[in-house]
C-alpha cells in the first residue's frame, strides 16, 4: 500500500517570477494569486514517525527543512504486506453519489496547531479520517466487536448504535458482536449480536447498552477469543486506561500476525484526553451541570447569608467546572485540581466569602472533585485507595469544604450562614447525550468505521482543530490534558468571577518566568 504523499504538492512549472529589462520581478500570471509570505516555493519534506518513510519529489529545488512531521498510525500491510485490497463500497452508495468528493486522499493531513509564527516549523500532523478508495476486507467476510469499559459518561449508546449502522448501512457488515461487561466479556464469553434493528432507540438512554466495568484486562486471553471467534475489527469504547489495554491487544494482534483491525473510540467525560479538541459527552455534561448550579442559586438567594456548594466531576482536570463557571455567571467562585487555594488569611477563601456575602447576602462556588485533595486528606488520614481502574479514590472535598465553611463562620466569624451542597455527579454522567454530542458521536463512529475498513489500526479517532484525524493510542494515553493557568479560558474565568487567584506576588512572578513548565504540570495539591 502506498500511502506516500505525492510530489505534485511540491512542483512548480512554469517558473513563477521573470525579471524585465530594469530588473523589476514580474510574477506569472497564473500565479498572481500565490502568497510569497506563505512559503510555497519552499520544500516541505515529510517526516513519519512510523517505520515507512513518507516520500516526496522535488523538482530543481534544493531540499529544506520546515519542520512538518507526521505522527503516523500502523496499518495491517505493515506487517501483512500481501494483503490484498479491494473498491470501496462507498463508490456504489446512493448516499456518497453527490458528494463532490467521496474519498480522503492519501496526501490529506490535520495539523495539531494551526496558530504559527512566520518562521516557525509546521509541526505534527496526522493522517485525516475519513472513507479511503481501497478497503482491506471483503463486507461478507468482516466479524466486527464492540466493547465499552470504564465509567458512564453520555453518547456512549449513540457511538454504539452508529458503528453498527455505519458498519451495516454504508459497508454492507451484517456479523457484528457486542462483548458485554468490559473488557472481562472477552473470555466470560459474554456476548450478543447486533443489528441496526436492536440499537434502534439506545441512543434515547444514558449508560451503556453493553455495560461496562473497570479492570479485567487480560491480553492473551483477549487476544485468544478475538482469534477464536474469528474477529477481524474490534472497536474499544473507554478512557485512558481503556486506550491502553487497547494498544496491548494491537501489539499483541501484530506479534500473532493476525488481520484484525483494532480502533479505539476515546472516552472521558473530564474532557482530559490529549490532542483531541474535546471528548464526547462533555458538553451534555457542561450544559446539565448547569441545571445543579441554577438550583445551588435559588436556594442561597431566598435565605440569609446562603452559601451554595456544587460539586462537579474533574478528577485531574478541572474543565467541567470552568466551562460550567462561564455558561452559568451565577457563580462566584471555582476551584478546580490545577489551581491551588487556601482558605485562611488575606486574600483567602473565607475572606472572599465573607466580602461576596456583604456585597450580595449569598453566593455560589463549584468545586470540582480532584481539588484541594491534600487539604482534605490532612484532616482525614486514611491510607490511600484505588478502583479497579488503578485510580486514586478521591476524598469528598465538597462534604469537607461545606464543614470548614460553616465552622469558620459560626464559630470565629461569630456569623449565621446557610449551606446548601449539591453533588450531581452520577445525574451528569448517567444521562443521554444532547444534540451536539449526537452529532459528534455519529462523526466519531463513522471515522473509526472507515479507518478499520480501510485497514488501519492501532489507532484511535478524534477532532483535531475541528478536523477529525486517526491519531496513534500513544498519543492519548501519554499525557493528560489539564487546564492551563497561563491560558486566556481560565482568564476570562477569573474575569468573570471576580474570584481571587490564590496565587501571591512570588507565586505571580514564578508563573510569568516559567510559563511552559506551569502548562506542563499537574497541580493537584493546595
Amino acid at each position: 500500500m502506498d500511502l506516500s504523499i505525492s510530489s505534485r504538492w511540491f512542483s512548480v512549472s512554469p517558473p513563477p517570477v521573470s525579471f524585465n529589462s530594469n530588473n523589476c520581478m514580474i510574477l506569472n500570471p497564473l500565479l498572481r494569486s500565490w502568497n510569497f509570505d506563505s512559503r510555497n516555493f519552499q520544500i516541505k519534506p515529510l517526516v513519519s514517525r512510523q517505520n515507512r518513510p513518507v516520500r516526496c519529489q522535488v523538482l530543481d529545488q534544493p531540499p529544506m527543512d520546515d519542520g512538518f512531521v507526521l505522527e503516523d498510525v500502523p496499518h495491517l500491510t505493515n506487517f501483512l504486506p500481501e494483503l490484498p485490497s479491494y473498491p470501496n463500497p462507498l463508490e456504489k452508495s446512493q448516499a456518497y453519489a453527490i458528494v463532490k468528493k467521496t474519498f480522503v486522499s492519501p496526501e490529506d493531513v490535520v495539523a495539531q496547531r494551526i496558530v504559527l509564527q512566520k518562521d516557525s516549523p509546521r509541526g505534527v500532523h496526522f493522517r485525516r479520517a475519513g472513507p479511503r478508495a481501497k478497503v482491506y476486507f471483503k463486507p461478507e467476510d468482516v466479524c466486527a466487536c464492540i466493547v465499552t469499559c470504564g465509567g458512564l459518561c453520555p453518547g456512549i449508546n449513540t457511538v454504539i448504535r452508529e458503528i453498527i449502522c455505519g458498519l451495516n448501512y454504508m459497508y454492507g457488515v451484517d456479523n457484528i458482536l457486542g462483548i458485554e461487561g468490559g473488557y472481562r466479556g472477552f473470555y466470560s464469553k459474554n456476548t450478543m449480536m447486533l443489528t441496526p434493528k436492536v440499537v434502534n432507540d439506545i441512543h434515547k438512554r444514558g449508560g451503556t447498552f453493553l455495560r461496562t466495568s473497570r479492570g479485567g484486562h487480560d491480553t492473551h486471553k483477549i487476544v485468544d477469543n478475538i482469534e477464536d471467534r474469528g474477529i477481524n475489527q474490534v472497536y474499544i469504547i473507554g478512557g485512558d486506561g481503556t486506550q491502553k489495554g487497547a494498544a496491548l491487544i494491537y501489539k499483541e494482534i501484530e506479534k500473532r500476525g493476525l488481520p484484525v483491525a483494532v480502533a479505539g473510540i476515546p472516552k472521558t467525560i473530564d474532557n482530559d484526553i490529549a490532542v483531541i479538541d474535546k471528548s464526547f459527552g462533555f458538553d451534555t455534561a457542561v450544559e446539565e451541570a448547569q441545571r445543579a448550579i441554577n438550583a445551588a442559586h435559588v436556594e442561597v438567594e431566598s435565605v440569609e447569608n446562603g452559601v451554595g456548594i456544587v460539586k462537579l466531576m474533574g478528577r485531574y482536570s478541572g474543565f467541567i467546572a470552568m466551562h460550567a463557571t462561564l455558561a452559568s455567571r451565577d457563580v462566584d467562585c471555582c476551584l478546580i485540581p490545577e489551581s491551588p487555594f487556601y482558605l485562611e488569611g488575606q486574600g483567602g477563601l473565607f475572606e472572599f466569602i465573607e466580602q461576596r456575602l456583604k456585597e450580595n447576602r449569598h453566593m455560589v462556588i463549584v468545586v470540582a472533585e480532584g481539588a484541594g485533595q491534600e487539604y482534605v486528606a490532612q484532616s482525614m488520614p486514611t491510607a490511600e485507595e484505588k478502583d479497579a481502574s488503578g485510580n486514586r479514590l478521591l476524598l469528598d472535598i465538597g462534604l469537607w469544604l461545606t464543614r470548614k465553611i460553616k465552622d469558620h463562620f459560626t464559630n470565629i466569624q461569630k456569623m449565621t450562614i446557610n449551606m446548601k451542597y449539591i453533588d450531581p455527579t452520577y445525574m451528569i454522567r448517567a444521562i443521554p447525550s444532547n444534540a451536539s454530542d449526537n452529532i459528534y458521536c455519529t462523526l466519531l463512529a463513522h471515522s473509526a468505521v472507515h479507518g478499520a475498513m480501510a485497514g488501519f489500526t492501532g489507532f484511535t479517532v478524534g477532532p483535531v482543530n475541528s478536523r477529525h484525524a486517526y491519531i496513534p493510542i500513544s498519543h492519548v494515553t501519554g499525557t493528560q490534558n489539564t487546564v492551563k493557568l497561563t491560558d486566556r479560558m481560565w482568564a476570562r474565568l477569573l474575569a468573570s468571577t471576580n474570584q481571587p487567584t490564590f496565587l501571591n506576588s512570588s507565586d505571580i512572578s514564578q508563573y510569568r518566568v516559567d510559563k511552559e513548565a506551569i502548562n506542563n504540570m499537574k497541580i493537584t495539591s493546595v
